[in-house]
């Protein structure tokens, strides 16, 4: 893998990583809801679910999905349903009537159920799956060994995917600061129940090329 096709693979890592998606408002929800300390089990499901998927173009995840394409599709069908309970329980969060708090109480989850929820977001989403079984082997020189060079794109996503999860989460963090209100704890929590339905019903209308 020459240097000049690293460079191309970590812009398009870095520029697609920025980009919202379900990961992303998950983790910035967390950070709002749990606190970004909290949030950081979700920050590890996303990021083992997305490495799950990369780990497993190695091994022919793309072949895979050609022979069977019911996988793909029920792997969507899921990712589908649980972004629309999600969207169902943001929508849904009771909000403490109370108008001028300065905090709300925390929800208490354990870490396995946070890592568990962003692993499941992360492994159900058709579009990663895409990009580990299409677009992670275009980088791949098959003319040299290919286990360190999928080491080293897995480290470079790492890195970037790992860097936007931290922007997100300190993000949700600056906006829990504004949520005392229960109107705008509320308004908030219609806002991404409707964000997360959108990504729900796009990808039971999507299909891969």
């Amino acid at each position: 893998m020459s240097l000049q096709t690293l460079w191309i693979y970590a812009i398009a890592v870095f520029l697609l990583s920025a980009t919202p998606g379900p990961n992303m408002l998950h983790i910035l929800s967390r950070s709002v809801e749990l606190g970004f300390k909290r949030s950081t089990a979700a920050m590890a499901g996303c990021l083992l679910g997305l490495l799950t998927l990369l780990s497993a173009s190695a091994v022919g995840l793309g072949a895979l999905l050609h022979a069977l394409p019911g996988v793909f599709d029920g792997l969507r069908l899921a990712g589908a349903a649980y972004l629309l309970y999600l969207a169902f329980k943001a929508w849904r969060s009771p909000v403490d009537e109370e108008d001028a708090q300065e905090e709300w109480p925390r929800p208490t989850a354990s870490w396995q159920t946070v890592m568990r929820s962003g692993y499941t977001i992360s492994i159900s989403n058709p579009k990663a799956i895409v990009f580990a079984a299409a677009f992670l082997p275009q980088f791949i020189n098959p003319a040299q060994p290919q286990a360190p060079q999928f080491a080293v794109l897995l480290a470079v996503f790492t890195v970037i995917e790992g860097f936007w999860y931290c922007v997100y989460a300190l993000g949700g963090r600056a906006i829990s600061r504004h949520l005392g209100r229960a109107g705008v704890k509320r308004a908030f929590n219609r806002v991404t129940g409707g964000l997360f339905a959108g990504f729900g019903l796009s990808l039971l209308a999507w299909r891969a090329a």
